[in-house]
């Protein structure tokens, strides 16, 4: 049974009103994330990386940069390891309990292919605000101090012109 965008009316009003139900297998191909899109909604991610990226207004690409991180966001919850396998999303009627729209494969190449060390400066201070919310929130430990530990890939570049590598 394949489903159409028409099987699903309009999506929720806001994830927080979605029940997760377990009844066919090919509705949702990756319905955990459904956790990941409510915190991100409720911390406004999308909306702060539309505040905060900057892209050249000619750039490819450079409109709508919250939908697009929080496609690869998403993307890379559900284990997608390259930007063609980004289709994982857009099966079935995943996208409805992301609370986006995903954008193709193709336009988060030419996005990704836009931004310079400066721009993943920007993402480090989406990271910055969002744990802050979340902190507010009440995510925090209270009066234990709190360490988060993460590791980041390296992973080998190539070309003179790679911003932000020494060599490689």
């Amino acid at each position: 049974m394949v489903h159409e965008a028409a099987d699903v009316p309009g999506g929720p009003r806001s994830l927080d009103t979605v029940g997760v139900q377990f009844n066919e297998e090919r509705l949702i191909s990756d319905a955990g994330l459904v956790i990941a899109a409510t915190l991100a909604e409720r911390l406004g991610v999308e909306e702060l990386v539309n505040e905060s990226i900057w892209l050249p207004y000619r750039t490819p690409g450079a409109a709508l940069p919250g939908r697009k991180v929080m496609t690869l966001v998403h993307g890379m919850l559900a284990g997608v390891d390259s930007i063609d396998d980004m289709n994982l999303l857009r099966a079935g009627s995943t996208q409805v309990i992301l609370g986006h729209r995903v954008m193709a494969p193709s336009t988060l190449g030419t996005f990704l292919r836009a931004f310079t060390f400066g721009h993943v400066r920007q993402l480090d201070r989406v990271l910055d605000v969002a744990f802050a919310r979340a902190w507010e929130a009440g995510a925090g430990p209270g009066e234990l101090p709190l360490v988060v530990d993460l590791d980041s890939f390296i992973g080998e570049v190539h070309g003179y012109e790679k911003q932000g590598a020494g060599y490689g």
